[in-house]
């Protein structure tokens, strides 16, 4: 019996045959025809006037910071539940990240944690260039809100929607807020080019400038010019081919992971003590990832027991993010802290949300946690 999974990539004979057809045209090299249509089609999807495709979501963080000359010195506010990435791109740049809590319901950046966060640093005399607040496991931050703050401090606003593609705030898609978005399409996100990502942005000259120092910075002569330092970091034709496929079936692939949402959302119903991270509403997240928040209290049992019960039953399961102000990594970084992410960590799973997950395996999921659960002594409301 195979092992159950986080989120393993959802592909088919379509993504085979724009491979295939990228492969056979002889575009093999980084840039291509796939490559420009794909950026043309991502912003046509989140609606915005200018997107470059690059070999990661990292590396849009990096070169949007790098773009807006954020250097040593700079403290960049963003969000402490994310994925190390987020962080470290402010480091590439030589900036300092100053962590900021969530909210408990979501897990979302606490706004006005935020807000006091910016105020405190400006007040001391730190230059505060930007903002980064991050999309959790699918569901948009409160945008009007940011944009509220980052307005009224001067800050800009680099949106890290790595994990919110196919989401909306207000009816406006992910992808398209602040005054640049970065997406992911690593292998577990909910479309994929194998690895890559994307930044998208209204502003003609910042996607220039990103566009070309991700290409080593060469200047538009015959030779090989550079003024600037660059960096490797375009996606390839044959990853953007992936891509261009996955695209056409992102719908039914947001709609299967909606379906695990709903049927997960059924499931704790009947359980004392667990809720699902997103609060009340989640009908504009692109549900990336189911995560759970378990009051052990009140269930009788912790949400690591149940990560090494669903374990010993061979399916994946996974912590929230451990918070960024808790890795050693980013000791003695500053941070506005409530407590929240750290109770997250310590209370919530993440199960199994991926669209090539079939009807079987969702069921086999759903009748470990009942099995876990009834061994627990816990049983049904």
């Amino acid at each position: 019996m195979d092992r159950v999974l986080l989120s393993p990539p959802d592909t088919g004979e379509l993504e085979i045959s724009f491979v295939t057809q990228a492969m056979r045209s002889g575009w093999i090299a980084p840039a291509g025809p796939d490559l420009l249509a794909f950026e043309v089609e991502i912003a046509a999807r989140v609606g915005v006037g200018h997107a470059v495709g690059l070999s990661s979501g990292t590396s849009a963080l990096h070169l949007a910071l790098l773009s807006w000359g954020v250097a040593p010195g700079d403290v960049i506010p963003v969000s402490t539940l994310t994925f190390a990435a987020t962080a470290n791109a402010i480091r590439y740049v030589g900036a300092q990240p100053h962590f900021v809590d969530c909210h408990e319901s979501t897990g979302n950046i606490d706004v006005q944690l935020l807000d006091q966060a910016v105020s405190h640093l400006q007040r001391n005399g730190f230059r505060v260039p930007a903002m980064l607040p991050v999309d959790l496991l699918g569901k948009c931050v409160d945008y009007a809100q940011i944009a509220e703050v980052a307005d009224r401090h001067d800050v800009r606003l680099l949106c890290d929607a790595a994990e919110s593609l196919g989401a909306t705030f207000e009816g406006q898609a992910a992808g398209s807020f602040g005054d640049a978005s970065v997406l992911s399409f690593n292998g577990n996100k909910i479309m994929t080019t194998s690895g890559g990502g994307m930044l998208t942005t209204n502003d003609e000259d910042l996607a220039a400038h990103v566009r070309k120092l991700s290409t080593q910075a060469r200047e538009p002569v015959l030779h090989y010019e550079h003024r600037e330092i660059g960096y490797n970091y375009r996606l390839s034709n044959l990853l953007a081919a992936l891509g261009r496929a996955q695209l056409q079936r992102l719908d039914e692939m947001l709609k299967r992971r909606r379906a695990w949402r709903d049927g997960y959302r059924a499931l704790f119903a009947q359980i004392p003590g667990v809720r699902i991270l997103g609060g009340e509403s989640d009908i504009e997240d692109n549900c990336w990832l189911t995560a759970i928040v378990v009051d052990s209290e009140t269930a009788g049992w912790t949400g690591r027991d149940l990560i090494k019960a669903l374990d010993a039953a061979d399916i994946e399961t996974r912590p929230i993010w451990k918070p960024m102000h808790r890795q050693p990594v980013f000791e003695g970084c500053g941070a506005t802290l409530t407590g929240v992410a750290d109770r997250l960590f310590r209370d919530g799973v993440t199960l199994p949300s991926g669209s090539a997950m079939g009807d079987q395996d969702f069921r086999r999921v759903c009748d470990a946690v009942l099995a876990f659960v009834d061994s627990t002594g816990g049983g049904s409301q």
